[in-house]
């Protein structure tokens, strides 16, 4: 697993957004987001620009320590108040205001995190994939092909994989604590990408913790699949059942871990 510079993740925020802002051309706002269904794409975008929005605080004002949130935590509080134009110009200013406060901070500033590392450059991959994974949300309204570049789903998978697997991720949600017992590994492989991005991973939860690890390893449950449909079951935005993936093995094993690392 290889990272990618400060940089490139401040220019993919830029760069999903600009994508996500595409999709969103025409489309009705107050449509239910089906792989968010709680919200309507209003909201789905006002979270995105909200979170921009208070890492940019956050990053800027190098806060060092856990704040609880005021308000609405999702950041979805208002969304009927905006149009088409003014939820646009919302998010692409969020955007660049994290963007803009990354890279003044450069990748080693001390800022809170909810990682094991307490640095900046924790939120330029946070965001990078949050705007990712949200932009899949804003195509599956809209009835949009969604496709990410390989490296960038396979970085984002590995993203997933660590903040699941973190300590706080485990204190805040409960349902993480039963993904280990006997006989419980995965093992994901991507079937679409050159050799040298290693895109396959194998879940052992079969310990006290889970562990994981890019390897090609024999596991009770595989998924083989494109890279983008693998990130797309993980981060259950597919179903499991989808003809895009296949799926060998224990299934009972595959659907344990999913359902308890719903987010």
């Amino acid at each position: 697993m290889t990272l990618f510079s400060h940089e490139r993740y401040c220019a993919e925020v830029l760069e999903q957004t600009a994508q996500m802002r595409e999709l969103l051309r025409g489309a009705d706002l107050s449509a239910t987001v089906p792989t968010c269904p709680d919200w309507t794409l209003a909201q789905l975008v006002l979270h995105v620009s909200s979170a921009h929005r208070g890492v940019a605080e956050r990053v800027r004002d190098r806060v060092t320590e856990f704040v609880l949130p005021k308000g609405d935590i999702s950041g979805i509080e208002g969304a009927e108040k905006f149009d088409a134009d003014s939820l646009d110009r919302h998010l692409a200013e969020g955007a660049e205001m994290v963007v803009e406060a990354l890279r003044e901070a450069g990748p080693d500033a001390d800022v809170w995190t909810f990682g094991p590392e307490q640095k900046s450059r924790f939120w330029a991959r946070r965001m990078t994939h949050e705007t990712v994974m949200h932009r899949a949300d804003v195509a599956a309204t809209v009835a949009a092909e969604f496709t990410v570049a390989p490296d960038i789903a396979a970085d984002c998978l590995d993203e997933w994989l660590d903040a699941i697997t973190s300590p706080m991720a485990k204190a805040w949600k409960a349902a993480l604590g039963e993904l280990t017992g006997p006989g419980r590994t995965l093992h994901l492989h991507a079937t679409d990408t050159p050799a040298e991005l290693q895109a396959e991973w194998l879940i052992d939860a079969t310990g006290e913790e889970v562990q994981w690890r890019r390897s090609h390893e024999k596991a009770a449950v595989a998924v083989r699949g494109p890279m983008t449909d693998l990130l797309g079951v993980f981060y259950r935005r597919l179903p499991a059942d989808t003809d895009r993936v296949e799926i060998i093995g224990d299934r009972a094993v595959l659907d344990h871990w999913l359902e308890r690392t719903a987010f």
